[in-house]
């Protein structure tokens, strides 16, 4: 591979780490503000699949992609908050009902959306970072999600609120030690229940990013298990929302680098390539299986059985 070459990959890949991490990175955020508080919800991938539908028919509807946004954060946020209120009834167990959810919002999406597999709907407007080149490829790749500055903005607010802020600690100790956060007299059901609807709502902008942007389109097979992978994102981030950005561009990347090699040339072993994010995903969980490294940084309260 010349020397023009290997710099187009590496330009493609990161162009296509921050389009491909974008959903990565709101689902992250997501699920670690719920998890912060104590909660899981392995159903993001059910409300990744239904906001990225919701979101695709508000802006088909409405001509505007910023009201389809918005409704996809509203269906985010609608779902995730059924899996908190249920979570919070005597003898319902997180991982069980997150799987209930999965399928459930997989299948009202699948329902609801088969009139809009063809349509085509506005799309989320880019920023053009690459416009002091004269390359159609450069401008190309450089073309950035008008939503990716929202989601490092909100990974760096959250990262903060967590460490300064009243919210911050009283999500944090809810997470920690629900009976401390009872002898404070906070209502650790009612913080769980916010924390997680306003964690699908995060999560449902990774739903929009998908739909409205890249690929920008609806169909049943959007979103690829992201919204599970994005479940590990959280553990090798350390329930960290800075960390959660660094690792979002890392999948992003991952996903990227068989279009990237493509575009220069390189078409043998493409399927192996595009299953690098997968496998990076496996590497991952067998990382981190070590009790030692898996509880570092972990909300106390999700090793507590319910």
């Amino acid at each position: 591979m010349t020397l023009d070459a290997i710099l187009a990959v590496l330009l493609a890949v990161a162009g296509g780490a921050i389009r491909v991490g974008t959903p990565f990175l709101f689902v992250s955020l997501g699920e670690c503000l719920t998890e912060k508080a104590g909660r899981i919800n392995l159903g993001l991938e059910g409300v990744l699949v239904f906001s990225a539908m919701a979101g695709f028919g508000g802006a088909y509807l409405s001509g505007s992609p910023w009201l389809g946004v918005l409704a996809a954060a509203a269906s985010g946020a609608l779902l995730a908050l059924l899996h908190g209120l249920v979570c919070s009834l005597k003898r319902v167990n997180d991982i069980a009902m997150g799987i209930a959810l999965m399928m459930l919002g997989a299948g009202l999406a699948f329902y609801l959306g088969k009139p809009l597999i063809q349509p085509q709907a506005p799309q989320i407007p880019s920023i053009p970072l690459g416009a002091w080149s004269s390359s159609p490829n450069v401008q190309a790749a450089l073309a950035i999600n008008a939503l990716f500055p929202i989601g490092v903005l909100l990974a760096l607010l959250m990262g903060w609120a967590f460490m300064n802020t009243r919210w911050g600690l009283i999500v944090r100790m809810v997470g920690d030690s629900s009976d401390a956060a009872k002898a404070l007299g906070t209502s650790v059901n009612g913080v769980r229940i916010v924390a997680t609807a306003v964690g699908g709502a995060i999560a449902g902008l990774g739903g929009a990013s998908l739909s409205l942007f890249y690929p920008g389109s609806w169909n049943e097979g959007l979103s690829s298990g992201q919204g599970l992978i994005a479940v590990a994102l959280v553990i090798f981030a350390r329930w960290s929302p800075v960390r959660c950005m660094g690792a979002a561009l890392l999948f992003g990347g991952a996903g990227a680098l068989g279009p990237a090699l493509q575009s220069v040339g390189v078409s043998g072993y493409y399927h192996l390539f595009n299953a690098v994010p997968y496998a990076l995903t496996l590497a991952i969980l067998i990382w981190t299986c070590s009790p030692s490294r898996s509880l570092k940084g972990a909300p106390m309260e999700l090793g507590v059985s319910q």
